[in-house]
């Protein structure tokens, strides 16, 4: 079993310092991160040769672009729930490569059309696109929901396209339950 102290910004200030005397928390640690305390066990994990099949984790993690590109880094197989807000390019967007103008270094490969947020890739899509799926039986009746399922191009914060531009295509998993007027879950 792993574990890492999670301290709150407010303890490494000044004003902490009698709290963290009391607590006995050495000089030595400092505030960090909860994706990066997270990132440190899997690294511990890997040290040890041992690495999850999938990393499953809430919005808390899956919101956090530096998180996710730490997993992609590491070679981690994930799914992490998202905001609908997060924004993305459809499966079949291609980055452009602008003018060069002769000055500076060669502009690199972008994409033209607008990301959109997933909440809108959805039910673009339609509901029809998606499938009832049982995970479990429950203790009165199977679980089961409606899901869509859709390959996208993440946009948003550092989508780190490859050196031709292109973003790499990423499954969307949205939840969207019978008599629901849109998707509950990213």
């Amino acid at each position: 079993m792993s574990w890492r102290l999670f301290l709150p910004a407010a303890w490494d200030g000044p004003d902490a310092q009698a709290r963290r005397r009391s607590c006995r928390i050495p000089d030595s640690e400092r505030h960090r991160p909860k994706w990066q305390l997270a990132l440190d066990m899997l690294d511990e994990l890997a040290g040890s040769g041992l690495r999850p099949a999938v990393l499953v984790a809430d919005t808390g993690y899956g919101a956090n672009a530096d998180f996710r590109h730490g997993l992609d880094e590491r070679g981690l197989a994930w799914v992490l729930q998202v905001k609908g807000a997060m924004t993305a390019h459809g499966r079949d967007a291609v980055p452009q490569q602008p003018e060069y103008g002769g000055l500076g270094p060669r502009p690199l490969p972008r994409y033209r059309t607008r990301p959109v947020s997933l909440r809108e890739h959805v039910p673009a899509a339609g509901r029809g696109r998606g499938r009832t799926v049982t995970w479990r039986e429950g203790s009165k009746a199977a679980m089961s929901s409606h899901f869509v399922f859709l390959r996208v191009r993440r946009a948003g914060r550092r989508p780190q396209p490859a050196a031709d531009g292109t973003i790499g295509l990423s499954w969307l998993i949205a939840r969207w339950p019978e008599g629901e007027s849109e998707p509950v879950r990213y």
